[in-house]
């Protein structure tokens, strides 16, 4: 499994329609990741090979990633200043957003604890 690149139209699609509902929605089907970053960005470079260890190592997850520099829109709705910026979107929970090019350890940390806690899927 890889990672899938969202534009807006896919984002509205496969995550949470912004212009349909004022509640936050999550669509998918199992918990994801969203990489928010830019091809000129030095630490999206660097994490951009852990998201797609991750996209094998934990097949639960969805991880997307978001070009902050195609798709203004998606990144002004989440209100993106710094990149990376990872959104952690938990089934029926609020998601969470974190800034900073995390290391693999953390990443799987909020994995574990808060993407699959709870239904026998950790490794």
């Amino acid at each position: 499994m890889a990672t899938v690149n969202l534009t807006t139209q896919l984002f509205k699609e496969k995550v949470f329609d912004y212009t349909k509902e004022k509640e936050w929605n999550y669509t998918g089907e199992k918990p994801a990741i969203i990489d928010f970053y830019a091809d000129w960005c030095g630490p999206c470079k660097m994490v951009a090979p852990i998201f797609e260890e991750l996209s094998n190592d934990y097949p639960d997850i969805q991880i997307y990633k978001v070009d902050t520099e195609a798709e203004q829109e998606l990144a002004a709705v989440f209100g993106i200043r710094s990149i990376p910026s990872i959104l952690f979107i938990p089934k029926g929970k609020q998601p969470m957003m974190q800034t900073g090019a995390l290391p693999k350890n953390v990443l799987e940390q909020v994995i574990k604890e808060e993407l699959l806690p709870s239904n026998g899927l950790v490794k």
